[in-house]
């Protein structure tokens, strides 16, 4: 049967179609009917249809598209055109990392920080619940389970939840040097989509430490821990005072923290060493 615009001699168009308003970007429509599926909309444009009809034949595991409609790789910061260091890298006077004495032993599961916690946290049903190993050096191995409620696209993560995964994983690495930090800067690079039910291994280390910057990277992979490379990952985590989690954290929450006769859990829910 064919579509309903095909039977009008012009299609009214779109007060939402018009040219891209970069010209850099591949020119696309801005009109709700060129949504795969929706290329049947009678009040979709020409300029629509001709865009969204390479789409249409579309099958899963099909080849990209190509062409001027295709995806364009974003400019690297100016910064890294410039030769400049990224800001996630360790200065050249960054020293070494050093583990803390008592740190836990290599293989040691590093369990929960805090069981509110969105990425390691038992009690989030829809949460990450990243499981945490230490390693050796500063390292630490965490795996992630892809589950349903964690889907952007149909049957695969969602970007944001894959960078959760490894600013958790990076996060732990504190615990190895027993100090406080949270997550000044993070930057991801994503090699290879994630599909549901997908085991996420993750390795991360700490690169160096500059006064009170921890710098780090990790990899995640699919498949197994010497799997593809499906996710990376670069840090810089600032060291920081009891004092900026019970300053900022809503009161009720602390004082629940605070008040935990456990004194592991107690300093853990801060990261603090106890």
């Amino acid at each position: 049967m064919a579509p309903l615009w095909a039977s009008r001699a012009a299609a009214p168009s779109s007060p939402l179609c018009g040219p891209p308003a970069f010209p850099s970007v591949p020119p696309r429509p801005r009109c709700l009917g060129a949504l795969p599926g929706r290329a049947a909309w009678p009040r979709c444009c020409a300029g629509c249809r001709a865009w969204v009809k390479p789409l249409a034949g579309a099958e899963v595991g099909s080849t990209p598209v190509t062409g001027p409609t295709a995806p364009q790789a974003a400019e690297p910061p100016a910064a890294d055109r410039a030769g400049a260091r990224p800001a996630t890298a360790p200065p050249p006077d960054a020293q070494p990392p050093v583990r803390h004495p008592e740190a836990p032993a290599p293989g040691t599961s590093l369990g929960s920080h805090y069981e509110h916690c969105f990425g390691c946290g038992p009690q989030q049903a829809h949460g990450l619940q990243l499981e945490t190993r230490a390693g050796e050096g500063v390292e630490v191995t965490a795996e992630f389970t892809v589950k349903p409620v964690h889907q952007g696209g149909p049957g695969l993560a969602h970007g944001g939840v894959l960078v959760s995964a490894m600013d958790e994983a990076l996060g732990a690495l504190s615990w190895l040097l027993h100090t406080p930090a949270v997550t000044g800067r993070l930057e991801t690079d994503f090699v290879r989509p994630v599909p549901v039910d997908t085991v996420l291994h993750i390795h991360a280390r700490v690169t160096g430490v500059h006064g009170r910057k921890i710098y780090s990277t990790a990899e995640g992979r699919i498949g197994g821990p010497g799997g593809p490379v499906a996710i990376r990952a670069q840090a810089l985590f600032v060291q920081v005072r009891l004092e900026h989690f019970t300053t900022h954290g809503r009161p009720e929450d602390i004082k629940a923290a605070l008040d935990d006769p456990d004194l592991i859990k107690r300093a853990r829910a801060f990261e603090v060493n106890p």
